[in-house]
C-alpha cells in the first residue's frame, strides 16, 4: 500500500479494477490447467482482488467492494461453459462443473472479499458510504412535481371532422 501523502502512479476505475480480476481469475484457470494446480485459481483471484482495491480510485471504492463474488462467478461460467460444450449433456455438465468450481473456490472467494473489504475500509470506504447516503438523503428532500395520473385528451379529439360545404336542403 502507499505510503500516507504519496500516490500511486497507476489509478483504475472501479471497471478497470474488475476487468484486472475477471482477466487474472481466467488466467488462474488457464494455468491451473496446464499445470494441474486447482489452487492457482483462488491466488491469482486473491491477487488480482489486492491489486484492484489498492488501484482504485477512493470515489470508486464502493463500486468495486461489492463486485468480488460476481467477478468470481462470471469467470468461473465461462471457464464451465467452454468445458460443457464438449459433453454429452451440456446442462449437466455445466451444472456439476459449476458446483465443483465454486464449492471448491469459496474459501477462495471469501478470502478474496475480505481483503478487499478490509483494504477498501482503510483506504476510506466509509466517507463513499456517507457520501451515498447524503446525497440519497438530498434526493428524497426535494419535493417531486405531481404527475397527472393520466393525460387528457384534447378537445375535439373524437369529434368527427366534417370536410366539404354542407348540402343544402331541397
Amino acid at each position: 500500500m502507499a505510503e500516507k501523502g504519496r500516490q500511486p502512479a497507476v489509478k483504475l476505475t472501479a471497471r478497470g479494477a474488475v476487468a484486472l480480476t475477471l482477466v487474472a481469475t481466467l488466467a488462474g484457470y488457464v494455468l491451473a490447467a496446464l499445470l494441474g494446480i486447482q489452487q492457482v485459481v483462488g491466488a491469482a483471484f486473491v491477487v488480482a482482488s489486492l491489486l484492484g482495491v489498492l488501484l482504485v480510485n477512493r470515489r470508486e471504492l464502493l463500486s468495486l467492494v461489492v463486485s468480488p463474488p460476481l467477478v468470481f462467478f462470471s469467470a468461473t461460467l465461462f471457464v464451465e461453459l467452454g468445458r460443457a460444450f464438449g459433453s454429452v449433456s451440456i446442462v449437466q455438465s455445466l451444472a456439476l462443473g459449476l458446483y465443483t468450481s465454486l464449492t471448491r473456490g469459496a474459501p477462495w472467494l471469501f478470502a478474496g472479499s475480505a481483503v478487499v473489504l478490509g483494504v477498501a475500509l482503510r483506504r476510506g470506504l466509509w466517507d463513499n458510504v456517507r457520501e451515498l447516503r447524503a446525497e440519497l438523503k438530498a434526493g428524497a428532500e426535494v419535493p417531486r412535481p405531481r404527475q397527472p395520473t393520466f393525460v387528457p385528451e384534447p378537445e375535439g379529439y373524437f369529434e368527427p371532422k366534417v370536410y366539404g360545404t354542407p348540402r343544402g336542403e331541397d
